[in-house]
């Protein structure tokens, strides 16, 4: 049986997904943000998911906002089986959900209810968690409340950062919902599993203030922290009285009785500072302006002294 799909989404996360409802022609359309200014230039540029729906031929819509009895005229005459919703960015209310014929589903990037909300990749690193993935939601009122369709998970390891588990559970929520998609097209009704009350976290927006390390936490915490916020926003420190940019960094177990912020060491391996508990050895870094940099690179053109 095939389907009429409604696909909302908005950035790169969500393409994947796209892929797959567009992948048998069922799709009839797309919903996205509206253009936003970016850029040097502030030029209007179109979403990721705008740009992949375009390329495949899919009509856009981008609304911005349900509010408006046209609005949801519109969504309504799709006569959608199915609405995906993919980090759409908007809030649906109670009218859309109800519009299609199963519903609104949504994939979540963590294993619900731990880390529900706008940020569940990074924070699930920062958290120094060692397990998340990916989750088919049945859509309703609350943030990220509703009943678990299906899921699949995935270990974090010590080498991922934002970015690596972003890709990765991007395509695993592509995963997923195929498998979901899937069922559906054979008749077959799936399962709504409801979250548990306990274990409930929320991972709040990434906020740029975020990003300053403060060396009174311990180390272990602040290279979680350093791997979470690799692409955005980048944790960063000053180095005497120069503000960098650490791309990578590692917990050591000692800090040699030094207060917090101390220089201990520097050299090929890097840059060590103590911690509130261990010391970070800083990896890669980066000026204001400049290109991503090895700890001994960035020596080579500034030495420290301490």
């Amino acid at each position: 049986m095939a389907l009429r799909i409604v696909f909302a989404g908005t950035p790169q996360f969500a393409v994947p997904a796209l892929r797959v409802c567009a992948e048998r022609g069922e799709t009839v359309a797309v919903y996205t943000q509206p253009d936003r200014p970016s850029g040097r230039g502030r030029q209007l540029q179109p979403s990721p998911v705008k740009q992949a729906a375009l390329d495949r031929g899919i009509p856009v819509f981008q609304p911005e906002h349900f509010k408006s009895e046209e609005a949801l005229a519109v969504l309504q005459s799709h006569r959608a089986d199915v609405m995906v919703v993919v980090a759409y960015g908007l809030i649906l209310p109670p009218a859309v959900l109800a519009t299609p014929r199963l519903g609104c589903w949504n994939v979540h990037a963590s294993l619900l209810p731990r880390w529900r909300g706008a940020a569940p990749i990074q924070r699930a690193i920062e958290a120094g968690d060692k397990r998340t993935g990916v989750c088919l939601m049945q859509m309703e009122r609350g943030l990220d409340t509703g009943p678990v369709l299906l899921q699949l998970s995935a270990t974090i390891t010590p080498r991922d950062t934002g970015g690596s588990l972003h890709d990765r559970l991007s395509e695993l929520g592509a995963e997923v919902l195929s498998d979901g998609l899937k069922l559906a097209r054979l008749g077959m009704q799936l399962q709504p599993d409801p979250q548990p009350s306990d274990g409930v976290t929320y991972a709040r927006k990434l906020e740029k203030s975020e990003a300053l390390i403060d060396w009174n936490r311990p180390a272990r915490t602040l290279a979680d922290k350093v791997r979470a916020f690799n692409p955005w926003p980048v944790a960063e420190c000053r180095l005497q009285d120069e503000r960098v940019r650490i791309h990578q960094a590692l917990a050591l177990p000692d800090n040699a009785g030094q207060p917090p912020g101390q220089i201990l060491a520097t050299g090929r391996q890097g840059i060590d500072i103590a911690c509130a508990e261990g010391a970070l050895r800083l990896l890669s870094l980066q000026r204001d302006g400049g290109r991503v940099l090895t700890a001994a690179e960035y020596l080579n053109a500034r030495p420290l002294s301490f």
